[in-house]
């Protein structure tokens, strides 16, 4: 259907519910079955980007994605699970026209619905069309200055058609937010960004590294080496002082810290330290064909609890192993420095998004502040290698070794690594503990192992 018939489709009402907002029952994570408070969908696969960064390697849409009629009986099951905000995602969710009758669904069922998008064709018509259907948020992609974004997102102009989008969201009534990765190909040019976005009026700006996902896993070298959290959080000082002085609220992604001197600071707008990874305590992912994963940025058979259309919402919530993982692991299932870690029982090694793709399992982060910061310490640092390539599928990973090391360059050279810690066998070998290295003989084709059959 057409955009214009799409609109003419929406159903009449008076007025939309406020909306719960994604703070809904976020206490009962705390409980035996916790309610998800937040809903991160992925509408379609297909994608107007082709970002170097890119987890799901978005492009073309999935097979068999779900219908108009099954995307509107889904938005019911999230209500009735207690979700209280539904972000819609892709590749680009625009590119389905129907997204507009499930924004108004959603609104419907009282839940807040905003939606984060990279912006390059949301036209005028597309921007008050959204607020018609009652979108209540929009956060573009903006991942640095102009030369580094339209790098990372290739696509030439992408960076002028990001901001373009921002002015014709605001002028149909939305409000708008940015979101920006952080690696070694914008590294820097955040302190500069952030006056460009404060002109546009944005309320808020989400903050997160890129990680060894998807596309990025194969181009490693854009991914930040832990030892640069000590560089990274010195300039986020700045930047989030500034962003007080300029009125736009900083929102630290689950993947940015964690704790050390500075954590009160980083996530002083929402009001809490961190305290560990919510896939699947409070955060749900959707898959465009209905699959039901505990992350929205992890995928695979690890992290995939099953399909809508077999078994419904609440059943894979409440029963499948793949989404009760983290409310089910304990600080044994730790490893490396995150083992030994004052804080393991608050933060249980952060982002499993994060850490995972990077050695094969969670429980040993590098990306965290802290971390960086007790190394340099100790007159060391930490870096990544790529070991193995990923195959080549959404969200899948490649496998990285961990090097530690020492600070001072002629000690390095005369010494060698402290430590090298090589990579795991994944959760569909060994589900809890530690696990164990991987061997060579366990690869498929040279790459890593992402699915249970390639075993």
């Amino acid at each position: 259907m057409r955009l214009k018939e799409v609109r003419k489709r929406l159903p009449v009402v008076d007025s939309l519910p406020k909306g719960r907002g994604r703070r809904f029952r976020t206490h009962e994570a705390e409980g035996p079955v916790p309610r998800p408070a937040l809903a991160v969908w992925e509408f379609t696969l297909a994608c107007d980007h082709r970002c170097l960064h890119c987890g799901p390697r978005a492009g073309e849409a999935r097979p068999n994605e779900l219908t108009t009629d099954e995307a509107l009986q889904l938005v019911d099951e999230l209500a009735e699970a207690g979700v209280g905000e539904v972000v819609l995602i892709g590749g680009e969710a625009y590119l389905r026209n129907d997204f507009l009758l499930v924004i108004r669904r959603i609104r419907e069922r009282g839940m807040t619905c905003t939606m984060t998008t990279g912006g390059l064709g949301l036209t005028k018509t597309r921007a008050e069309a959204m607020v018609e259907a009652g979108i209540q948020s929009v956060s573009v992609s903006i991942d640095g200055l102009e030369a580094a974004h339209d790098k990372l997102r290739n696509r030439p102009g992408s960076w002028e058609h990001a901001f373009e989008a921002l002015r014709n969201l605001r002028n149909a009534g939305s409000r708008v937010a940015v979101n920006s990765q952080i690696n070694q190909i914008n590294l820097g040019d955040h302190i500069h960004l952030l006056e460009l976005i404060a002109d546009e009026g944005v309320h808020s700006w989400q903050l997160q590294i890129t990680v060894a996902h998807g596309n990025a896993a194969d181009n490693a070298d854009i991914i930040l080496q832990p030892y640069m959290f000590l560089e990274l959080f010195d300039q986020l000082d700045a930047i989030i002082d500034r962003a007080f002085e300029r009125r736009v609220r900083i929102w630290p992604a689950n993947n940015l810290g964690y704790f050390g001197p500075f954590e009160h600071k980083l996530r002083k707008s929402q009001k809490a330290h961190y305290r560990g990874c919510s896939a699947g305590r409070s955060t749900i992912g959707i898959e465009s064909d209905g699959n039901i994963k505990n992350c929205p940025s992890l995928g695979g058979p690890a992290n995939i609890g099953g399909s809508w259309r077999e078994h419904g919402l609440a059943k894979i919530w409440k029963e499948a192993a793949e989404i009760t993982y983290i409310r089910r692991r304990t600080v044994d299932d730790l490893w490396g420095y995150c083992r030994e870690c004052y804080y393991a029982e608050t933060c249980m090694s952060g982002c499993t998004a994060a850490n995972e793709p990077l050695l094969g399992r969670p429980g040993n982060n590098p990306f965290c502040h802290h971390r960086a910061l007790e190394m340099d310490r100790m007159g060391m640092r930490e870096r990544i290698e790529p070991f193995i390539p990923a195959k080549g599928v959404p969200f899948d990973n490649g496998l990285f070794r961990l090097i530690r090391e020492w600070k001072d360059p002629a000690r390095r050279e005369a010494e060698g690594p402290v430590e090298v810690t090589e990579p795991r066998v994944s959760r569909l070998i060994d589900e809890m503990g530690s696990g164990r290295a991987i061997r060579m003989d366990e690869l498929v084709d040279g790459r890593a192992p992402f699915e249970l059959k390639d075993h």
